[in-house]
Formats: C-alpha cells, structure tokens, sequence
C-alpha cells in the first residue's frame, strides 16, 4: 500500500475505528508521530495507519483488519530496531508502547512481562523484590524483541542469554487466533520464538524467569588509546578464562579527551563479593586506566548508563560480526576502529558468549550459535544535523570488511540489516531447516518480517 493512497488509508482507518477505539487508530497527529519516532532518527518511514494497542483483543483486531486489506504489518514494540522495522511505509504499525505492564511473583521468581515493556521497566519492578532479569546492556530496548532475538547482555555468563530466560508467550497468530506456548504447549512455536525473533506472531504478553543476585559489581574503565594493544592482548587471555560470574563487555569509545579509549565494562554476578572484587581489581592493572569507576551497583543503574551514551534521535548505522574469540586480527580490526573513528559517539561494543549462556545444546532454541564467541557490534552514531552520514557509514563498513578473515558463518540476527546476506544465510547455524519448518506452518503467507530469516529457497 503506498503511503500516497489516501482512499486505501481511509477504508482501512476506518474499519479499524469500528473495532477498536477510535482515538487508537491514528493516521496523523502528536500521537502518530509519536508512534513513527524510533531510536534510529535516520528512519523516516511513514506507516499509513497506527494502531497504539491496549491489550491483546487489539492485536487481534489489527492483524485482521490489515489482512482483509492487504496491507503490510509491523510491529513496534521498543522501537530500538536500527533498521527501523518496526515501521513499513504505507502500511499498519501495530503499536505496543503503551503496553507495558511488569507483575512480579517474588515467590516464584517470575515476571509477568507486557509486549511493549522495555528491560528497563522490567528490572526496575524486579528490584524492590531483590530481583532481577537476563536483559541486554540498554534499558530502553524493548523486552520482547531483545528476548525473542537472542539477548547477549551483563548476566548472560551465570544465567544466559536473555530468550533462555523465557517461561512461556501469550502470541497472537497471522490469521487472528491466540495461543499461550511454553515447553508443553505448541512446543515448535516456542523454541523458534527463543531466537527466531517476532517472525511468527505478536507476543503481547511473556513470561520470564527472574534470578536473585544479592550483590552486583559493574562501571566502566577506560584506558588511554596508546595503551589498545598491551590492554586487549591481556584481555584476549582474560575472558578465555572468565567463570560464569564474570561478564565483560569491551570495544572501543570516544575518551574523556576527544582522543579514542580502550573500555572495559565488567559484571560480576556471583555470591563471593570479594572473588568479584578481586576480578575486577585484576581488570584495572591490564594498563593504566584514565577512569576506573567500578563497585555495587544495580542492574537499573547500568542500563540507564548505556541509555545516556545512546539516546533516542540521532542516525545510526550498526553492523556485525561473531569471532571466536580476540585473535590478532580481531585485536588489529579494534585498533584501526580507535585510529579512524569518524563521529564522536560512534563506538564498537565487544559481547562476550560463554559460561551458561554457552552450555544451552544449540538444538534446544532457534539460536543458531553456543559455541563460546565473541559478539563485536559496529555502531556508526552521529547527529542529524551532521552532513557526514556516508562517511560515518563507510568506516563502520570497513570495519566489518576488515573482521572477515576472523569472523565466524553468519551473525547475530538482531543486529542484521537486511542488505546483509551472506551473514543471514548462515545466522541459524544447523536451525535452519527447522525454523524454516516452523515458518512456513504458522506464517506460510509471511504476514509478519520482524530480524531476517535466512531465504526459504
């Protein structure tokens, strides 16, 4: 449907204004340009309809109005998708934002989780319960697409990936029906959710294991740009032997002087406070850090920190690759990325697999890679008004160029753009036929496109 079609707009605006409340459909307006505001700004999609659903009945109600229709159909949830899928042009976004109940069982240990809650929403109602989640490394990410894609985050040495932290989904199917699935129930529809991402329906609601960490160390250190290659080669050796209680998080950032800095962002999980403490106190003396804040924290405090270094609004381009861990090249690749950093907020964030994140049997979900890796995500940041967007793209495209010798088949799917072939290709690993098997029974019309499948043919 292109957004030019003002007839098409009407007919479907209106079928949906029957159904659903009318100030919920919106076509224009505060409340659909906040619906089309995402955190890349440099997606400028116009859906031709929104619908800012309040609970389940209309999901179901928008799928179906788009299908009688025939029009495309997104869905946003977070809105943190960098390419900006949560959007179609012309089409109907299915807008869960306002969705954002979290219900904690502290007995159970388990979260109640909405379709639009963000991991930010969802750790700050775990906390008063002595509680927290499996999330990703940002707050404002939506809970449900972190999850469904894969989830690398602070905890996932001791507790996993985020999608193995995942209970049971309320999921809305193409033709309008619901289901719950867990383990028991639709079994298939639950282990392609936990990697598939949202390629099969819409989870309005999820429930998801919750863990007690009575003691989290976490900050961030940073070391001077002439101190990369004495720094990383010591790292490579520390996270080929770090225990499921130690996360770390490295890359490179813009310093506190304009000049490029190694960074370390460490998370010790584990019960013996002072082994976490002796972990991270090994971390600083790998240089000679420029900062070194480390100590307790809580999981709501180091989301906010990334949300700060990666608001909503400006353009963003991301690319990545998986290796097997900090090899010459990889340590080479890093190096050029410091020495040729083009934008002031661009940054590359290395995500490290293991512990019990890689001890899940790669059959068990649709996430194709549990061997112990590395996640490196290129992240190309700048501001709108900046006129340099080609170039910002060009070296986050070099970078990914220069990984190649030292990458691993395929990639991590919630970071691939669609362009991104030869990586998709290869995403799922031995998954691949039955993810394919499981599409084509609950979606064989391909109603929903959330991360990249790799090409039915």
């Amino acid at each position: 449907m292109p957004s030019t079609d003002p007839q098409l707009v009407a007919r479907l605006a209106g079928t949906l204004r029957r159904l659903v409340p009318a100030e919920r459909v919106v076509t224009t307006g505060p409340d659909y340009e906040a619906g089309r505001n995402i955190w890349n700004g440099a997606v400028s999609t116009r859906p031709g309809v929104i619908v800012r659903c309040a609970d389940q009945a209309a999901v179901r109600v928008a799928i179906q109005a788009a299908r009688m229709h025939d029009v495309p159909l997104t869905v946003r949830g977070g809105g943190h998708d960098w390419a900006g899928r949560a959007l179609s042009d012309g089409g109907l976004t299915i807008d869960l934002s306002g969705m954002r109940q979290v219900t904690i069982d502290p007995e159970s240990e388990v979260a109640e989780v909405s379709g639009g809650a963000t991991a930010a929403d969802v750790v700050a109602a775990a906390q008063p319960f002595g509680l927290t989640a499996a999330t990703g490394s940002a707050g404002s990410v939506g809970m449900a697409g972190l999850t469904l894609g894969g989830g690398y985050g602070p905890l996932s040495g001791r507790f996993g990936l985020a999608l193995d932290n995942l209970l049971s989904a309320d999921v809305v199917l193409a033709d309008g029906s619901a289901v719950t699935t867990d383990a028991e129930r639709e079994p298939d529809l639950f282990w392609a959710l936990r990697g598939g991402g949202g390629n099969f329906g819409v989870v309005t609601s999820m429930r998801v294991r919750l863990h007690r960490v009575p003691t989290l160390l976490s900050g961030l250190m940073l070391f001077p740009w002439d101190q990369d290659e004495t720094v990383l080669t010591a790292l490579s050796d520390v996270l080929a032997g770090s225990p499921d209680e130690l996360t770390v998080q490295s890359g490179v950032l813009p310093g506190p002087n304009g000049k490029p800095a190694v960074f370390l962002s460490p998370t010790w999980s584990g019960d013996d406070t002072g082994a976490g403490e002796r972990a991270l106190a090994q971390l600083a003396t790998l240089g000679t850090p420029l900062v070194a804040q480390v100590g307790p924290t809580t999981t709501s405090d180091m989301l906010a920190g990334i949300d700060a270094l990666f608001p909503f609004g400006r353009h963003v381009v991301i690319r990545s690759r998986s290796v097997p861990s900090l090899t010459p090249g990889v340590r080479d690749m890093l190096s050029l990325a410091g020495d040729t950093l083009t934008s002031p907020y661009s940054a590359v964030s290395v995500h490290s697999l293991h512990g019990a994140a890689s001890r899940v049997p790669v059959a068990d979900t649709a996430f194709g890679n549990r061997d112990p890796h590395l996640m490196i995500e290129i992240i190309a940041l700048w501001d709108a008004s900046d006129i340099r967007g080609t170039e910002h793209r060009a070296w986050a495209d070099k970078l990914t160029d220069a990984l190649g010798p030292d990458a691993l088949p395929g990639g991590y799917p919630n970071l691939l753009g669609e362009d991104e072939s030869a990586q998709i290709a290869h995403a799922y690993g031995p998954n691949t036929a039955r993810l394919r098997e499981v599409k084509h029974r609950f979606d064989p019309d391909h109603v929903f496109r959330a991360i990249p499948l790799p090409d039915p043919s």
